[in-house]
């Protein structure tokens, strides 16, 4: 199996040398592969977001070293970082823009990563292919490319946002608590298709989780941060035979012993 991402004892501290100096991430390392799909749970301040954000380049690291598809990219600005990689922030109103259409948010998302050469606007062929990858989600969404985002619920709009995250084939999908402003019902929508889109060949993904039942449901790998730490990772028998409230359990009993 190829590796796609290795995270390589990378630290991160914020206000370094003051008062509130904080070690957000203290020789964090990480590697995946195609098709790895990891949940990560922790308290908060336990260093979730800022990994994820490290990794896209939102805040540069300390030390440590990050590589996506064997292309060191520890030092490059996000928006190079982001033609291969794909993200999902827990607001819904992050992730599109509400004063254009549907059509038009997609345009944009597919051709982050494409030359669009003098062509105006979006032509039939683009069309055909957001209504065809649109009618996926179950939303009837294929059918209402031409609205305003802003006229969509949250559900309907987190759902497109996911999928705008990977319509242009990133290498890595970063998740930090995408469902956690929805309803139950749109949640686990947003989930399905999680996963739906997760599967994607050549594709690894990360998803933050405040539910510990989604982080041992979803995926194959689980990991659990503490202080800036991994403190546990659960993979295979152990993960597949662990419960919520096992989970607990260890967490607050035996995580401290535990830190890698």
């Amino acid at each position: 199996m190829k590796e796609l991402l290795n995270v390589n004892q990378i630290r991160k501290t914020f206000s370094p040398g003051t008062i509130n100096e904080k070690t957000a991430l203290a020789d964090v390392s990480l590697r995946m592969n195609e098709g790895d799909f990891i949940t990560i749970i922790g308290n908060n301040g336990a260093g979730k977001s800022t990994l994820l954000n490290c990794i896209a380049g939102v805040f540069p690291i300390d030390s440590g070293s990050i590589t996506l598809d064997g292309r060191d990219i520890t030092k490059e600005p996000e928006y190079k970082r982001a033609r291969q990689i794909g993200r999902v922030f827990q607001d819904p109103l992050k992730g599109t823009a509400f004063d254009m259409t549907i059509e038009q948010n997609l345009a944009i998302a597919y051709y982050k990563n494409r030359p669009r050469g003098l062509q105006p606007g979006i032509s039939k062929k683009d069309r055909a292919l957001f209504r065809e990858k649109l009618a996926l989600l179950g939303m009837g969404l294929e059918n209402r490319m031409t609205e305003k985002v802003k006229l969509l619920s949250g559900g309907q709009r987190q759902s497109l946002t996911l999928f705008m995250a990977v319509i242009a084939n990133p290498k890595l999908l970063l998740l930090d608590e995408h469902t956690a402003a929805l309803d139950p019902a749109a949640a686990e929508k947003v989930l399905e298709l999680t996963n739906l889109f997760a599967a994607r060949e050549g594709m690894c993904t990360l998803m933050i989780t405040h539910n510990m039942k989604d982080a041992l449901r979803y995926g194959n790998k689980t990991i659990l941060m503490k202080s800036g730490r991994i403190a546990m990772e659960l993979v295979g028998e152990e993960r597949a035979t662990m419960t919520v409230e096992k989970l607990i359990e260890k967490f607050s009993i035996d995580s401290d012993r535990m830190l890698l």
